[in-house]
């Protein structure tokens, strides 16, 4: 698959709710994952099972979704953008609107990295 390709089966899985399966299919079995800062979710993960459970203990701490916006792509040779804006009510904490940018990395055929920033 091209950036492009990978890029446009992202965002289509993820707006149709499929978002962990969209990494199964995607992602390098390495991918590396990269916060803006070190908190309840670690600054950097690699792996696919150290991604799982990255995704298990964000999806523990929300008591609901309301909804996401997300973006179409912007590809530049192996690298595509997205924004991502969610509607959610994290456990102990009002509803909230958080919104961020994800940068993708591509190789072979996969996403070997993904950075946010919000």
């Amino acid at each position: 698959m091209t950036t492009q390709e990978i890029a446009d089966r992202l965002v289509d899985m993820c707006r149709h709710g499929k978002t962990e399966a969209a990494k199964e299919e995607l992602f390098a079995p390495g991918i590396i994952s990269i916060e803006p800062r070190e908190g309840i979710l670690a600054k950097e993960t690699k792996g696919m099972d150290a991604i799982r459970k990255k995704a298990e203990l964000f999806i523990s701490m929300v008591d609901n979704f309301y909804g996401d916006i997300i973006s179409d792509t912007i590809v530049a040779g192996d690298y595509f953008s997205i924004s991502w804006t969610s509607d959610l009510k994290m456990k102990g904490e009002p509803r909230q609107t958080n919104s961020e940018l994800c940068v993708y990395k591509t190789s072979g055929g996969k996403i070997v990295s993904e950075q946010f920033f919000y």
